[in-house]
């Protein structure tokens, strides 16, 4: 049965799941990328980079899963790029350069309208303008029958959270501080929405948690 995931979702020891004044600098926020750490030196980031070798232990495993029976992702639009408002032009194609990691349609939030972008690889951007359950609904039907998968950013991810509309988060719980930026639980019960810890891994890097809806 196909799913609506978050997985290999990076997230500080605090709860936060991104840094600060996200900039083209700064994709992640300030200091965002010290989320990441645990997942840059396996094997599945770099052949992301079309470098060989990497790490094969359980942080490996936890990356290469994620990536496992995904027909479709979800992105906010932030997530795609530091652009706000109108698009001023067609220039700006993601962070990924013309080859994105994601080789599946992939569907990002925004309130203006933009033609769909074919990259290399198989991924496509589709541009939502109506909505997250319209963009649920779009992604099922493109993932024929896979799972969808939220990509973030925090606030996507809370909004398809606080809807009931994700049947599992996997958070990988990195050993650092950020003290802030994008918290992902405040003001949310998990609990209460019907959430419980499934699953923890130890990692070599990370703590990575499954949590599931019943």
């Amino acid at each position: 049965m196909s799913k609506v995931k978050v997985a290999a979702f990076s997230i500080s020891l605090d709860g936060f799941g991104a840094g600060p004044r996200q900039d083209l600098q700064n994709p992640l926020g300030i200091r965002g990328t010290e989320l990441h750490q645990w997942f840059f030196p396996t094997e599945v980031f770099k052949k992301m980079q079309q470098q060989s070798g990497g790490s094969q232990g359980p942080d490996n495993d936890v990356a290469l899963q994620s990536f496992e029976n995904v027909g479709a992702w979800i992105l906010g639009r932030n997530m795609f790029g530091p652009i706000r408002g109108p698009w001023k032009d067609d220039s700006w194609k993601g962070w990924w350069g013309t080859n994105p990691p994601y080789h599946v349609p992939v569907f990002v939030l925004t309130h203006h309208s933009r033609p769909p972008l074919e990259m290399e690889g198989g991924t496509t951007f589709h541009f939502v303008t109506d909505g997250h359950q319209s963009a649920l609904n779009q992604a099922k039907a493109a993932a024929k029958g896979k799972d969808v998968r939220i990509g973030g950013g925090v606030a996507t991810i809370r909004q398809y959270v606080m809807d009931g509309l994700v049947d599992e988060l996997q958070l990988s719980f990195s050993p650092v501080l950020l003290g802030e930026g994008e918290k992902v639980f405040a003001g949310i019960n998990f609990a209460k929405l019907g959430y419980a810890t499934a699953k923890i891994i130890p990692g070599e890097n990370a703590a990575h948690v499954l949590i599931q809806k019943s």
